[in-house]
């Protein structure tokens, strides 16, 4: 679907929804007298907060329809309810009230939605193996910042002291680090972060679907991004493994939509498989071939967790991805899915938290 087609229907879909949020809001009460003294002043009284919303499509279309899409669930939720009462209590129930409440519920919803996606929280997990890793592993992980949306370049670089606070031995970044909308003067400091980071091991990178750009408008290419990243001392893997200090191994595999990516088997082929394994892969679409290729553990993002409610349900009963979120055990390999430092275009997330996962993996004694 082109980028036009996109906005033109989101832009209808936000106008209808709009003219259904007129129609109930109309019936406040001061709303029906203003009628009564002059018909056309109170349907622009009511109309023109309404859909002055669409003034925000000029910022984030997106953002602007699923705050319209939440204002008519609402709305919808009161009117429904306010039948019911009324039906059953056989007494008339302010349209007042009803109005009201449905803004409240939305504006206190997305206001949790909106704390949710800029408050970024640290998930741990710990797991065990039987190969001699020796002592502990500390790996740090986080995927889908989709840099301008909720962090820029600065914020980006205060989380990143957050990280290093965890004292991680390795640095996993797993896709779509940056996006269309990602400023070059962003990106440059993002990358520079990640440079200053003090671990063991350093920091290592996959791209996710993102990263190339999906329009023309960006004021760098992926190739930009890329040189930034190994300037500051990032390793970027494209279907490649390294053997990190004889302990463990790091695939890193292109994304998904990459034509000609090779196969988790492949990669893992020549790998000593005594060895612990960690493979990353934007998009957790593969379980089971990369359960059969020997990894141990398989980091993953691309879903956002869900992202806005009830989109990690859907994704789950349409099986667009493996899993959504957390974790799952396949034939002995451990697969986590984070649901991002961030996210795609919309600064809300009502179906998930930002995060980074700190995963400590210890020897089985």
């Amino acid at each position: 679907m082109s980028w036009w087609l996109t906005v033109t229907l989101h832009c209808l879909m936000t106008l209808a929804i709009g003219v259904y949020i007129i129609f109930r809001f109309h019936r406040f009460t001061f709303i029906k007298r203003l009628a009564e003294k002059n018909k056309i002043l109170s349907w622009v009284v009511v109309a023109v907060p309404v859909l002055s919303l669409g003034f925000f499509a000029f910022f984030n279309i997106f953002a602007m329809t699923i705050v319209t899409l939440h204002l008519a669930g609402g709305v919808a939720i009161c009117d429904l309810v306010a039948c019911i009462v009324r039906k059953v209590s056989k007494k008339d129930f302010s349209y007042n009230v009803q109005n009201l409440v449905a803004i409240l519920l939305t504006v206190g919803y997305l206001g949790m939605g909106w704390y949710f996606a800029h408050h970024i929280y640290a998930t741990e997990y710990t797991f065990s193996t039987e190969k001699n890793i020796g002592s502990d592993i500390r790996i740090v992980s986080f995927a889908d910042l989709h840099l301008g949306i909720t962090l820029d370049g600065e914020s980006f670089a205060a989380e990143m002291k957050r990280v290093q606070e965890t004292d991680p031995d390795v640095v996993m970044i797993v896709g779509d680090f940056a996006d269309d909308d990602t400023k070059r003067a962003d990106m440059i400091a993002a990358c520079r972060a990640l440079g200053e980071l003090n671990t063991t091991y350093g920091v290592y990178f996959v791209f996710g679907n993102h990263e190339q750009g999906y329009f023309d408008y960006r004021d760098f290419t992926i190739e930009d991004l890329h040189c930034e990243l190994t300037k500051n001392g990032v390793h970027v893997l494209e279907d490649e493994a390294v053997l990190i200090d004889d302990r463990f191994y790091i695939v890193g595999r292109c994304d998904r939509s990459v034509e000609g990516r090779q196969d988790a088997d492949k990669l893992t082929a020549d790998l000593d498989k005594s060895k612990y394994i960690v493979l990353l892969d934007h998009q957790p679409n593969d379980y089971d071939n990369e359960a059969a290729a020997g990894a141990d553990l398989v980091i993953s993002g691309h879903t956002h967790g869900g992202h806005i409610f009830p989109a990690g349900y859907i994704g789950y009963a349409i099986g667009a991805n493996d899993k959504e979120y957390g974790t799952e055990v396949r034939e002995g390999t451990t697969f986590v899915v984070t649901s991002g430092i961030s996210g795609w275009a919309i600064p809300f997330k009502t179906g998930a938290v930002s995060e980074f996962v700190v995963i400590d993996v210890t020897p089985r004694s």
